[in-house]
């Protein structure tokens, strides 16, 4: 069901000249009938208002500028496509020499902080608005947790970054240290919770909005990447002790079409078939280029995670689609000029021309593409971050059962395989619950964050070119520091 997306698209085209950033979100007065002076005053603008804080998702730069640069800066993925498609551009996230002046990280960066203008506009101007005050808090709520979800992915990848918490920031603004952001996220985020519904109480008609549910899975793994394993346990188990999620039966409808705003959906961008407002282009840069043509073919999986599944795991495929497999009664026969292996100097497999399957929907044409539903937050990841937390918390019989479940579940009832992890000695333990996000978790955007917060990046991705000290975070824009007269600063080694 895509039922979100109703309520998007009017906001969308509608409010896009009166929130929208400019190229910087150091932004001009907007031009036009509407302004923040004059919007939103009635029930209605409220609506709209939050309605187009939930489409800054769908613009296409939301997704880490376009192209799925977290996944190729691991060793999930390479930049996938033809040889030559944007080898330039997205070739240098393979190995790590990518520069500050790239316009991936220029658009994610400006699309982060537009998203934080149109919440603030919420936050800051429905509080005046005569209407029915539960839903007028659950609206601050929403707003809350979506400014908290876009400084989230601003910390993670940049540090220090100006905190905005007003429609008029004014100029000169300086990185405010990631210990405040994180702060911030927090309160926004218990804020959102105690405003937001309950899945179960949510209208099916309003699927896709946050809940209670995603607040505190989103607060859980805030905790986690800051280091609080207690509080991070402590969210996780209140969203599973909620029980109003649970894992698919299915592992493929974690991410499917058959398993949109399902049981394992904790948070998910809806999305509809067509390359128009309410499309999402995410799935389809990834989408099998060629043979059916579905997009762009970007975000490759490597040789190095194929091999990394244990043997006979059904991830594996729910994961990969390979040339030749037949998927909705449509046979892949991929790119004719894309080399179906490729390798080094030395003969070595670089890669094979595969796609990521977690993105495929139904159909065999570039529109039905952009009907993906992003899933941000599944109950898988929930489970892990309880076990991890758990774990640190020198909790391993706890966490093992919440590991568990997931190896369960992807067993999906053959029991000759992926048997019980046993181990309670906590740095193996801690390496199991690691390797089980890799399977888990393969080609939505986790993998490099969680080399990087566990201190495991240069180990794993020095040998493709990371540098400690500089590439566990991205440069700042060349362009916003140019733009701000030098108030904003680099980050080190950049």
């Amino acid at each position: 069901m895509k039922n979100i997306h109703k309520l998007y698209l009017s906001s969308f085209v509608m409010l896009v000249f009166v929130l929208a950033g400019c190229e910087s979100f150091l932004d001009k007065e907007p031009q036009g009938a509407l302004t923040q002076t004059t919007f939103p005053t009635s029930a209605s603008d409220a609506l709209l208002a939050v309605n187009a804080t939930y489409g800054t998702m769908l613009d296409v730069s939301f997704h880490s500028g376009t192209f799925p640069i977290l996944d190729i800066m691991s060793d999930d993925a390479r930049k996938g496509s033809n040889p030559t498609d944007q080898s330039a551009e997205i070739g240098p996230y393979d190995n790590f020499t990518f520069t500050k002046t790239g316009n991936e990280l220029k658009s994610w960066w400006a699309t982060l902080y537009m998203g934080i203008k149109r919440a603030n506009v919420v936050i800051e101007k429905i509080p005046a608005i005569d209407m029915d005050a539960t839903l007028r808090n659950r609206y601050i709520a929403e707003a809350k947790f979506l400014r908290a979800l876009f400084y989230f992915d601003l910390v993670r990848a940049w540090g220090d970054v100006p905190l905005i918490l007003t429609t008029n920031p004014g100029n000169n603004l300086v990185r405010t240290p990631k210990a405040d952001i994180y702060k911030q996220i927090k309160e926004d985020l218990l804020s959102a919770i105690s405003g937001l519904d309950e899945r179960n109480v949510q209208p099916t008609a309003e699927l896709g909005r946050a809940t209670k549910g995603s607040a505190k899975a989103l607060l859980a793994k805030v905790y986690l990447f800051d280091g609080d394993f207690v509080n991070a346990e402590k969210y996780a188990l209140e969203v599973i002790n909620s029980k109003l999620y649970g894992l698919e039966p299915l592992f493929i409808n974690a991410s499917s079409v058959d398993g949109e705003h399902g049981i394992e959906s904790v948070f998910e961008i809806g999305a509809i078939g067509l390359e128009a407002a309410g499309g999402d282009q995410f799935a389809n840069v990834q989408g099998v280029r060629g043979t059916p043509n579905r997009g762009w073919g970007f975000n490759r999986p490597t040789p190095n995670l194929r091999e990394s599944f244990e043997e006979g795991d059904p991830r594996l495929k729910g994961t990969i689609i390979d040339l030749g497999d037949i998927i909705d009664g449509i046979v892949i026969a991929g790119d004719g000029i894309t080399p179906d292996v490729t390798r080094d100097n030395a003969g070595n497999i670089l890669e094979t021309e595969c796609y990521n399957r977690k993105v495929w929907t139904p159909g065999n044409n570039v529109a039905t593409q952009f009907g993906h539903n992003r899933r941000i937050i599944r109950y898988a990841d929930v489970l892990l971050i309880a076990a991890e937390a758990l774990n640190e918390n020198n909790k391993p019989a706890d966490a093992l059962v919440y590991l568990n479940k997931v190896r369960e579940r992807a067993r999906q009832g053959n029991n000759a395989i992926l048997p019980d992890i046993t181990t309670t000695e906590k740095n193996a333990l801690r390496n199991s619950i690691l390797n089980e996000r890799r399977h888990e978790l393969a080609m939505e955007g986790h993998r490099f964050w969680d080399l990087v917060r566990t201190n495991k990046a240069a180990e794993v991705l020095g040998p493709l070119g990371f540098i400690t000290g500089k590439n566990e975070l991205l440069p700042i824009p060349q362009s916003e520091i140019d733009i701000s007269q030098g108030s904003l600063t680099q980050n080190p080694n950049w």
